[in-house]
């Protein structure tokens, strides 16, 4: 079932983004559109170091006081992804990492990514060695 979804998903966004972009450069331009996509990645670079910096120190407090640093890990993912996503040109990714960069759009993500997470170690489809 997963490898489905994820051949749909290698398939689909590719063709989506090609599709933007010819929209996008047939609508407002092509140096517009090329000026659109720098942007992004420049701004995806800024936030996903910002935000994986405050993710890092989160990560450290919590530990320092004994935590697990559960909620930090989930959201140095979310960052991870969506910094990524944003250096990837095209409008589909961008907008895709730029929900998993701000904050309160990213609780959504973690949620359903402790969902996910819970539901193969129950199933045992992931291993925690200690």
């Amino acid at each position: 079932m997963f490898r489905t979804y994820f051949f749909l998903l290698v398939i689909l966004v590719p063709a989506a983004e090609i599709g933007i972009l010819l929209w996008s450069g047939k609508t407002i331009g092509v140096l517009p559109t090329v000026f659109f996509i720098l942007l992004t990645g420049v701004l995806g670079t800024y936030l996903a170091k910002s935000q994986g910096l405050k993710v890092i120190r989160q990560a450290q407090q919590q530990m320092a006081y004994g935590q697990m640093p559960g909620e930090a890990i989930l959201d140095g993912i979310s960052v991870l992804v969506g910094g990524t996503l944003l250096l990837a040109p095209g409008f589909v990714t961008d907008l895709a990492g730029l929900f998993l960069l701000i904050p309160t759009t990213r609780k959504f993500f973690k949620r359903q990514l402790a969902a996910s997470l819970r539901k193969w170690m129950n199933k045992g489809t992931i291993r925690i060695i200690r």
